[in-house]
């Protein structure tokens, strides 16, 4: 039999709950496009969103994935512009990390997480390069060759990957503590 304290306490938990879950995406929106000393290589910073997503996805269902890219991605391009957009690269990672940790491929360890986001940042890139190039090819030309548009992905997929891949344990390790002692305590 529950006590009438511990039934009153499942709601507060829960709330505090989503308070750090929400709290942390917008802390991850505020801190995208700053540029702190020390924080970018040749102007590209590390693409907080995408460790996030990557953090969320890797206990959760592909479903859940899909459903953290696709938001975030939309709350970016709300930061940005709508095109090209960012919530299909977040999606598909989303997807992969959920899809990797159910069939066991990706253990749920730090170094594990690094090698997954740095993997990551350049697929999410890549989708970003072939919307542009989609869009040269098939839609309004721009003044961008292609030649140009795959030069300049190349060096933004290598200056993420290796920028989201080192500040991933900043965000990976508190997150993951505080959803494990909320589980347990569950």
């Amino acid at each position: 039999m529950t006590s009438y304290r511990s039934r009153r306490s499942g709601p507060r938990k829960q709330l505090w709950n989503w308070v750090v879950t929400i709290g942390s995406v917008f802390f991850c929106l505020l801190i995208l496009p700053t540029r702190l000393p020390g924080m970018d290589i040749l102007g590209v910073g590390p693409n907080w969103l995408l460790i996030w997503v990557v953090v969320w996805s890797i206990s959760r269902t592909p479903l859940d994935g899909a459903i953290a890219g696709i938001t975030l991605g939309l709350l970016q391009d709300g930061l940005t512009a709508p095109f090209p957009t960012h919530a299909l690269g977040l999606t598909i990672a989303g997807v992969l990390t959920a899809r990797l940790q159910q069939r066991r491929f990706l253990p749920e360890d730090l170094i594990s997480v690094v090698l997954v986001v740095f993997g990551l940042a350049v697929i999410t890139e890549t989708c970003m390069a072939l919307q542009l190039t989609a869009q040269h090819l098939f839609g309004e030309q721009t003044h961008n060759s292609l030649g140009s548009i795959w030069q300049y992905h190349q060096r933004v997929a290598l200056s993420s990957a290796i920028l989201s891949s080192l500040w991933a344990p900043a965000l990976y390790y508190p997150l993951k503590r505080w959803w494990e002692k909320y589980r347990l305590k569950d």
